[in-house]
Formats: C-alpha cells, sequence, structure tokens
C-alpha cells in the first residue's frame, strides 16, 4: 500500500508526537510512524522536569491545560554535601521558576490532542527503512504494518525516533560524526508512593555516591542512587535502596524519609552523545536520534523540545513561503543550544557524582567547588540560569 504526506514523522514519543502538533496546527499534513504500540510508549518512565520555554511552546500550542492544573511549580532546588542541605533559589535568581510534570503524563497529553485532531500514527510499524533522503528526489520510507508491506512518500523526514532509531542509523557513516563520554556508573530509579523529602528536588553529593529525591506529585516520589554498571535490579531490593539512599542524605532530608513498596525499579546508564550535523539532505534529526546528556541537569526532554521548535519553525517557514532559510540554519541553531547543554549537565555529573578513580585529591577539589557555590551569588547565578534553561536563539 502506498501513501503521501508532507511530512513523515518516525517516532512517537514527545518529541515527534509535538512536531506533529506544530505542524497539523499550520496545515501542514504529517503521518507518524511508531514501531511499539502506544500502551509501550506511554509505559516508559522519564524525567519530569521542565524549563520555562518548554512550558510557553507547550501553552502557545494549546496543550498545557491540564499540565497547569496537576503540575508542581518549583522555585528552587536543594543541594546536599558534607551533612548540609543548601538551597538555590532559581526564581530569585534567574527570575523563572521550573516546573515538575512528568515526561509520561506529557505523552499522554499529546496522544490525546492528536486523536482528537483525527491525525495519523502508525504504532506497531516495523522494518521501518528510508530512502532516497539525500540524493534531491523525493524521500520515500517503507515498513510492515500488520505484516504487510507499506510505503510512505513525503517532501521531509523527521527522525525522532530515540538513541536506537533507525533515522539516525540510516545515515551514511561519511556523513555524520559523533561526540561520546560513557560514564563509569548508572542511576538506580525507584518510583513509589510516598511524600518527597522535601518540597523541592534534593540533589546530594556523597563519597559513597550520587543520590537524588525527586517527585512526580505530592504523594509520589521519583529517587535515584548512583549505582555500579555491574549492578542488577534483583540486587537491590526495597529495603537496601531506602536504606542506601538514607545514607547519603543530609540529616533533614532523611528524617524525612518514608521507605514504601516500589512501583518501578530500572537501572540507567548515564552517557553524553551529540550527532553533528543535524539535518542530511531531507532527513532531520530532533531530540535522542542527535544527542543524549546525562540527567543530572534535567535536560532531556527540554532540548528535544527545543529541537522541535526549531524544526517546525523551519517546516512551515519552507511550506508557506517556500523559503530554506530556517531549514538551513536549523542544525546550526539545534546544535549551539544542545552543546550549553551537555556542558552544564557534563558539569553538574561531575560535581556530583563519585567516579571510581576519584582520589582525595578530586575529592578536596569537589568539595572546594561546592563550598564556593554556597559562598558565590555570581555562582549560583550561573547555575539556575542553565537549569531553568537558557533563552531560545532568535
Amino acid at each position: 500500500m502506498q501513501q503521501s504526506t508532507q511530512v513523515a514523522i518516525i517516532g512517537a514519543g514527545p518529541s515527534g508526537l509535538l512536531l506533529g502538533h506544530l505542524l497539523a496546527r499550520a496545515g501542514i499534513h504529517n503521518v507518524i510512524l511508531e514501531r511499539h504500540s502506544a500502551e509501550h510508549v506511554l509505559g516508559r518512565v522519564r524525567a519530569g522536569i521542565l524549563e520555562r520555554t518548554t512550558v510557553d511552546l507547550l501553552d502557545q500550542a494549546g496543550l498545557a491545560e491540564r499540565l497547569h492544573r496537576e503540575s508542581l511549580v518549583h522555585d528552587g532546588i536543594y543541594i546536599a554535601f558534607d551533612g548540609q542541605r543548601q538551597h538555590i533559589d532559581l526564581k530569585g535568581l534567574s527570575g523563572h521558576a521550573v516546573v515538575v510534570y512528568g515526561q509520561t503524563e506529557i505523552t499522554r497529553d499529546l496522544m490525546s490532542a492528536r486523536a482528537a485532531a483525527g491525525l495519523v500514527t502508525h504504532y506497531e510499524a516495523s522494518g521501518v527503512a528510508l530512502h532516497d533522503f539525500q540524493n534531491g528526489q523525493k524521500p520515500w520510507l517503507s515498513y510492515l504494518r500488520q505484516g504487510k508491506p507499506q510505503e510512505l512518500h513525503c517532501d521531509f523526514i523527521a527522525g525522532c525516533d530515540g538513541f536506537h532509531g533507525v533515522a539516525r542509523h540510516s545515515v551514511p557513516p561519511d556523513a555524520i560524526r559523533t561526540f561520546e563520554r560513557t560514564y563509569p556508573f548508572g542511576w538506580l530509579g525507584v518510583l513509589a508512593d510516598t511524600p518527597p523529602v522535601a518540597p523541592e528536588l534534593v540533589y546530594a553529593q556523597h563519597p559513597r555516591g550520587f543520590a537524588l529525591c525527586s517527585m512526580r506529585s505530592k504523594t509520589r516520589s521519583r529517587c535515584y542512587l548512583q549505582c555500579s554498571l555491574t549492578d542488577s535490579v534483583e540486587q537491590w531490593s526495597d529495603e537496601l535502596f531506602w536504606a542506601e539512599l538514607r545514607s547519603r542524605l543530609d540529616p533533614v532530608s532523611a528524617a524525612a524519609l518514608q521507605p514504601a513498596p516500589s512501583i518501578e525499579k530500572s537501572i540507567a546508564p548515564l552517557r553524553s552523545f551529540v550527532a553533528e550535523p543535524m539535518r542530511f539532505g531531507k532527513l532531520f534529526l530532533a531530540g535522542d536520534a542527535a544527542h543524549i546528556v546525562p540527567p543530572t541537569g534535567a535536560k532531556g526532554l527540554n532540548l528535544a523540545v527545543s529541537d522541535v521548535r526549531y524544526l517546525a519553525e523551519g517546516l512551515i517557514e519552507h511550506f508557506r513561503e517556500r523559503s530554506r532559510v530556517g531549514l538551513d540554519h536549523y542544525s546550526a541553531r539545534a546544535l549551539r543550544r544542545v552543546w550549553r547543554a551537555e556542558r552544564f549537565s557534563w558539569a553538574m555529573t561531575r560535581l556530583l557524582h563519585s567516579f571510581p578513580d576519584q582520589g582525595s585529591f578530586d575529592h578536596k577539589l569537589q568539595q572546594a567547588e561546592l563550598d564556593y557555590l554556597f559562598s558565590s551569588r555570581a555562582a549560583q547565578t550561573a547555575l539556575a540560569e542553565n537549569y531553568v534553561g537558557l533563552a531560545l536563539d532568535a
């Protein structure tokens, strides 16, 4: 079966769904191909810290009604080290706050909006292959749906299918350059119905390893421990997890901790990754398909949203005005923001984690940097500006 559209989007995660929504509002026809089921996509447990620019775009797109009703607005964060818990006043230092709203909930809102608009998403589309996106011809995709061969012809392809997706892997090796740093530890995450230990997130630096107490609501917490990459979830009972978390927290946070049975438990490796460029003829990469950041800086979803904004602007400009300017500048605009976020996420990771090869000298430097952070308004302002999100390029 052969179909046609203006923009073919690979991936029905937040970036693909948001891009489809923005294009549809501008009258640009698009079809999304997703290799998994809708239930699988909604089952992914991901981050939930939204920058102001992300919330602004969701507002402009008419997608933020439930977000404003159910989210939590945080004016700051806590950083704990050496038995103390210090507050960073994000709003006072930068003029902006952040919003806590789970990525799963954003995905649910986007799916509902797409269904209400009658837009086409093909779930469980397997064997997706990209054709003719670099040779000046009209690109197309082949795939299987319900075991039957399908073709989707289009003007442009947007690869929003994540780090392991087919879009980036379809680019010839000599046309792309990648930059990567893998970290010698992972994050063990637990989701549980228990009140947060503090009104805002607590980042803890400890000789035994990093810890983070986050939340999804006033009654549901998402907590993390730095762990070895050789660890397995089975090694970590709920009792062991909560005991270890308590040992890494400051006394005030530890006293507020209320252990509860885990709803979900998983281990995620940490990596920094960037692919350059983010455009290959008529194929554009966005979100995790083009870059990964360690979650310490809370930038992954927000970077995907800024990519989508730049790409949607370029595509809308092309179809409305037949102008190539936005598309020609997409990669450079997106990568400038990506590398700034990579720098901040790497700095936060280095500051708060214990590295296996870290000696006493490195530990002392880490302590000195944290001490300086809490004695310098300028240092706190720099952290706050990056954490709440830098302004988008014009």
